[in-house]
């Protein structure tokens, strides 16, 4: 009798063990998997990036259809023209007239995604006017987004497009901008949304 319940307890103990290890096995199975890696296309580190290659067509309708919309032109009409160079076409008022001016820069993609535009000539009406004046009196007088930084000093005019305000937190960097060839290519990365 006594060999009874000991095998009565023991089957009652196996039993529960069995139970335990079960119920362990359910609760774990049905929580939310918590390593990243099992999830494909999540990173919690990372931000997802996109290559967009265009061309100067597209990149010139781009631009200027950007400068009108958030209407960086102000009262001063200019636009930007893509060719083997940057152009940039626009009028100063000079005694109540207005003369057409035209001033060409040479891009430079950097290595931290920005650009560089440097000045390479410059033309107003019939004058030759030095760079720097010029360049300091469209600052003064031109309305420019505020990651577009001109400095005439180093007659220049800096592109900060890793400061470029878009939609969605989206962030801009150049990786080519060669006009010559017409090759353009941007990365563009977007937050990882956690």
């Amino acid at each position: 009798m006594e060999r009874q319940k000991k095998w009565k307890y023991l089957f009652f103990a196996l039993l529960a063990i069995n139970l335990l290890a079960f119920i362990m096995v359910f609760f774990l199975a049905v929580q939310p998997v918590e390593d990243e890696k099992l999830r494909p296309g999540k990173s919690r580190n990372e931000d997802i990036q996109f290559q967009v290659d265009t061309n100067k067509k597209d990149l010139n309708r781009l631009i200027n259809q950007y400068l009108a919309k958030e209407g960086f032109s102000g009262p001063i009409h200019y636009e930007v023209f893509l060719a083997d160079d940057v152009q940039l076409f626009g009028t100063l008022p000079v005694f109540g007239q207005n003369v057409e001016m035209k001033m060409t820069f040479e891009p430079k993609a950097l290595n931290n995604g920005n650009l560089e535009l440097r000045q390479t000539s410059v033309s107003v009406g019939q004058m030759n006017l030095p760079v720097s004046y010029v360049l300091s009196f469209v600052k003064e007088r031109y309305k420019t987004p505020d990651w577009v930084s001109i400095r005439p000093a180093d007659e220049m005019i800096y592109v900060s497009l890793q400061n470029m305000e878009l939609k969605s937190d989206i962030r801009v960097k150049a990786k080519t901008f060669d006009l010559k060839r017409d090759d353009i290519s941007f990365m563009l990365t977007v937050p990882s949304q956690n």
